[in-house]
């Protein structure tokens, strides 16, 4: 159950990445890049984080313990950053397909970007993976809405009924 759980969980966090980036197109480079007076970041700052978080941990499932995360000024546009995001959910999805529901219950040791370590079980991490984009997510809509661009809704139970209609299938693309 768990296993299926996770999978799911993560084609919806697909599924509401893909629902920013798609609402995301419609802004200007400008507006991509404005920072907001809350302190949020940009919506471009918001994204890399997003993205560099999902990359970071698959990363450390992986046994590799990267030093950094990915620096918003690598991403110009929003196209560089899909590209890249489409790989790294490509990769993740690679990764739910091979992973076995015994290993969801091994710890994994790593080093956050401090060099701090840690120890967690594999299935608290990816549970905490989706949480955070979720947060972020909720950031990058409110920066969308406030340029008049509202993502809509991007409840869980939204992407089910979909998915349950027939309407989507889970994936990454555009």
């Amino acid at each position: 159950m768990h296993l299926n759980f996770l999978r799911n969980l993560y084609s919806y966090n697909a599924w509401a990445n893909a629902r920013i980036l798609l609402v995301a197109d419609q802004l200007t480079p400008v507006q991509l890049k404005r920072q907001p007076v809350a302190g949020l970041g940009s919506l471009r700052d918001i994204l890399v984080h997003t993205l560099s978080a999902q990359w970071i941990w698959l990363s450390r499932w992986q046994g590799v313990s990267p030093a950094s995360m990915f620096d918003a000024q690598g991403f110009p546009t929003l196209e560089t950053l899909r590209i890249r995001w489409t790989q790294v959910e490509a990769e993740t999805q690679a990764f739910l397909h091979h992973l076995g529901e015994s290993a969801l219950k091994q710890n994994i040791h790593y080093f956050n970007t401090r060099g701090e370590s840690f120890s967690y079980p594999l299935w608290q991490l990816m549970i905490h993976q989706v949480n955070h984009a979720t947060q972020h997510r909720s950031e990058a809509a409110v920066l969308l809405t406030s340029f008049n661009y509202s993502p809509g809704d991007l409840d869980y139970l939204v992407y089910l009924n979909l998915v349950n209609q027939g309407l989507e299938s889970g994936g990454f693309e555009r």
